[in-house]
């Protein structure tokens, strides 16, 4: 469906416009089931042996999943998609699809906490190193690859300090080294951004925030440009036997059309089929749902969005205020033309408690004081003392979180009414 513009792509890609081919149904089906039928003997085999694709087992695939797995793909121009349990298991499975022990990886400090923590502190009991440079700071970026790194990670707008990242880049540099850049792009969505036109090798989403868009559900989704050449000997999990699969090396030994998904299948075939990070169809279906409006509430939060800042930055209990095209224009200019994404930060004058009580004071008719994102409601919180709380003082400076530091992700409602909150809150401090 390449020849159709975004908006057409989120309401039907995955899904012919007859419906449902089974039962003619034309809202997407939600098939619970555990197993699948097989013809006979030799397709059970045949499917188990990667010879042929269909349906196998429900912690493989399911009909609703494919759906959602097809839609994403199709939004971000990638050539394969898969849908996982939640966007931390997308991060940690994708990583440990291309690193094994011994090996490293290079990421922007500027990450989600739990990101963060992930690889600074999870990723070395099982053997893989992360090192963290400054993001967009390419020399130390580059000055940290070494014989041992398999990927380079960063999100396309960080999370909190909404620093954006220069994609091009990063894609420049991993490439040159021979590396995939890996990028989280949560914050943007395709409908904003769409990372592997500017040379991404994988994409990855929390379908928890803007795609789901309703706090809903949780889930993950691993997008695959299908470019990457994973035949080099580095990427050992690639090119050496599986033992898994009788010696199957993914980067040589699938049939010749499956090979640019060579990622996808392993991640598929290893990762989800042997560990089980998988979405449940009813979770995929609450995503599709949300999918089909993501070009319109993507506008309207960043409209509402661009809005509080401006509104912000001329308040006198404000100190200072971060929004891409404000605090970034040229990068936000070139990645984000369509508009700059639903989230606001901002430093309250009086530091940490005074940004606790303003957050505490706004919880109530509109905004919510809790951890999510990308909501259609507006939402509130105090990072440092939450999401990434589990970092210390240097790491939480080092990913411009500072202790007056206030989230907001800004939902559909009516701009004024939103405006109206923001400046109660601040009067009560």
């Amino acid at each position: 469906m390449s020849k159709f513009h975004l908006e057409t792509l989120a309401v039907h890609a995955g899904q012919p416009a007859k419906g449902d081919p089974t039962t003619n149904a034309r809202a997407v089906p939600v098939y619970r089931t555990t197993a699948y039928n097989f013809r006979d003997s030799k397709h059970g085999a045949d499917l188990f042996g990667l010879r042929e694709l269909g349906n196998i087992y429900a912690r493989l695939m399911n009909p609703t999943n494919d759906v959602l797995n097809a839609r994403l793909a199709a939004l971000e121009g990638g050539a394969a998609a898969l849908t996982l349990s939640s966007g931390t298991a997308a991060i940690f499975f994708t990583v440990t699809n291309i690193a094994r022990a011994g090996d490293e990886i290079v990421a922007a400090s500027n990450l989600y906490g739990g990101t963060f923590s992930q690889f600074d502190a999870i990723l070395p009991n099982v053997g893989i190193q992360a090192r963290f440079a400054p993001v967009n700071d390419i020399a130390a970026t580059e000055a940290l690859i070494n014989e041992k790194t398999r990927l380079v990670f960063v999100e396309t707008v960080g999370n909190p300090a909404l620093d954006v990242a220069d994609i091009e880049a990063y894609a420049a540099l991993a490439h040159r080294h021979g590396l995939p850049l890996v990028v989280d792009s949560t914050f943007t969505t395709p409908a904003l951004l769409r990372p592997i036109e500017h040379g991404a090798d994988i994409v990855i989403h929390s379908l928890s925030k803007w795609i789901g868009g309703h706090g809903a559900g949780i889930g993950g989704a691993v997008v695959d440009s299908g470019k990457f050449d994973w035949t080099n000997p580095k990427f050992a999990l690639y090119n050496e036997p599986d033992a898994g699969y009788h010696g199957l090396r993914f980067a040589h030994d699938l049939p010749e059309p499956l090979r640019p998904v060579a990622f996808t299948l392993r991640l598929l075939t290893v990762g989800i089929r042997n560990q089980g990070p998988t979405l449940a169809p009813d979770a995929a279906w609450i995503f599709l749902q949300g999918v089909e409006s993501l070009p319109l509430r993507i506008a309207k939060h960043s409209a509402n969005a661009l809005a509080v800042a401006k509104h912000l930055q001329a308040h006198p209990k404000v100190a200072w205020v971060k929004y891409p095209s404000l605090s970034q224009p040229e990068l936000a200019a070139k990645y984000l033309p369509d508009g700059a994404g639903g989230m606001v930060v901002f430093g309250v004058k009086g530091g940490s408690d005074e940004a606790r009580k303003f957050a505490d004071s706004l919880n109530g008719e509109i905004f919510s004081l809790l951890a999510n994102v990308g909501d259609a409601k507006s939402l509130v919180i105090h990072p440092a003392s939450t999401t990434h709380s589990q970092l210390s003082d240097e790491d939480l400076r080092k990913g411009g979180v500072l202790p007056e530091l206030v989230r907001l992700s800004i939902g559909i409602e009516h701009v004024d009414d939103i405006v109206a909150e923001l400046d109660r809150a601040l009067d009560a401090i």
